[in-house]
C-alpha cells in the first residue's frame, strides 16, 4: 500500500537532514580537487557540467534512502545521475522522489559561487509536497531551505545551519517564513533559453521586474526565494530535479507556477526527456511567482516565446 504523501514528507523530515549535511560536506571536500568529468553534450555550459562529486553525492543519498526507511521504497525515484541502487524503488507509485545531488554544478566545478546545492522533491502528478536543499557553502556554515506540505499555506523554513546540534534540530530550530510583501522583490531568475537567455532576462526587466541570469545570480535560487530576496523566475524547459522546489515555495506564499502560453497551473503529467542532456523536463515555457501579480506579469511577458528549447536563431 502506498503511504500517503505527508506521511512521507514527514520521514523524509525526519532522516534526511543528516544524509544532506554528510553529503554537502563531502561535496565541499571535493571541491578542491579536479574532479570534472566529460558527459552531457546539450551545448548549455549550465547544463553540461558534470563532476565526481554528482555521482557521489547521489550514490550517498540514493542509498540512505532505500536503507532508511521502507515509506521511501514504496515511491518511484528520478534522479539527475545514474548512480545508486535505483532499482530498489518502485516501478510505478503516485509518489515520486526527484534529486539533483548537486544544483549548480557549473559554479561547483569553476569556483564561480558559493549557491551550488544538494536537493530532494517529492510529488505527486498535481503538486510538491516535501522539498529540502541543503547549500553547504553559503555563509559561514551552510543553509537549509525546507517546505513542507502542498498549497498556499505550506511552511518554508530557510536560515542557517548550526554545526553544533544535529541536523534535524538545526533546522527544526528555524521558524516559519513569512509571506513576502507583495511587489516588495523585483528579481526573477532566468535560465534555459540557452544563448538567449539575455534577452529574455531583458524582456522580464522591460516589464518592470528585474531579470537576473543563472550566471549572475548571487546564490541559491531557493534560498533567495525563501528569504524574499527573489520573486520567482522564468524558465524554458525547467527540469524535475530542482525546479519544482521553487514552485512549491512560491505556491506556499500564495503565489504559484503556470504554463505561459496557456496560463495553466503546472502538473507532472506532461514530461520530456531531454536526451542533449539526459534530464526529464516539463516542456514550454514555465513563470513561477510567490506573487500573484508577478505572476501574471511574467506569464504575460512569455506568452508567445517560442515552445521549443533547442532551435536555430535569436527570437525569444
Amino acid at each position: 500500500m502506498t503511504p500517503a504523501p505527508a506521511e512521507v514528507a514527514a520521514a523524509l523530515h525526519a532522516h534526511l537532514p543528516p544524509v544532506f549535511r554528510w553529503a554537502g560536506r563531502v561535496a565541499s571536500r571535493m571541491r578542491s580537487f579536479d574532479i570534472a568529468v566529460a558527459g552531457k553534450v546539450s551545448g548549455s555550459s549550465n547544463t553540461d557540467a558534470l563532476t565526481l562529486a554528482d555521482l557521489s553525492v547521489q550514490e550517498l543519498v540514493v542509498t540512505a534512502l532505500r536503507d532508511l526507511d521502507p515509506r521511501f521504497r514504496a515511491c518511484r525515484i528520478e534522479a539527475e545521475e545514474e548512480t545508486g541502487p535505483l532499482e530498489a524503488f518502485a516501478e510505478d507509485s503516485p509518489l515520486t522522489l526527484c534529486l539533483d545531488p548537486i544544483d549548480g554544478t557549473k559554479q561547483y566545478r569553476d569556483h564561480a559561487g558559493d549557491g551550488w546545492a544538494v536537493m530532494l522533491n517529492l510529488r505527486t502528478d498535481d503538486a510538491v509536497h516535501y522539498s529540502l536543499t541543503y547549500v553547504p557553502d553559503a555563509g559561514p556554515t551552510g543553509r537549509w531551505v525546507e517546505c513542507v506540505g502542498a498549497g498556499a499555506g505550506a511552511k518554508v523554513r530557510c536560515g542557517e545551519d548550526n554545526p553544533e546540534v544535529p541536523a534535524g534540530q538545526a533546522l527544526g530550530s528555524l521558524e516559519p517564513r513569512p509571506v513576502p510583501e507583495p511587489g516588495a522583490a523585483k528579481k526573477i531568475y532566468v535560465i534555459g533559453f540557452q544563448h538567449r537567455d539575455p534577452a529574455a532576462a531583458a524582456a522580464i526587466t522591460a516589464a518592470g521586474l528585474e531579470g537576473v541570469v543563472a550566471d549572475e545570480t548571487p546564490g541559491s535560487i531557493y534560498d533567495l526565494m525563501a528569504d524574499g530576496v527573489f520573486a520567482g523566475s522564468l524558465i524554458h524547459s525547467p527540469n524535475v530535479y530542482d525546479y519544482p522546489a521553487a514552485a512549491q515555495i512560491a505556491t506556499a506564499f500564495g503565489g504559484g507556477s503556470v504554463w505561459c502560453d496557456t496560463g495553466e497551473p503546472v502538473h507532472y503529467r506532461e514530461l520530456w526527456m531531454d536526451e542533449k542532456a539526459d534530464m526529464l523536463r516539463l516542456p514550454r515555457v514555465v513563470a513561477t511567482a510567490s506573487d500573484p501579480q508577478t505572476l501574471a506579469t511574467l506569464r504575460e511577458v512569455g506568452r508567445g516565446w517560442h515552445p521549443e528549447r533547442y532551435r536555430d536563431g535569436d527570437a525569444l
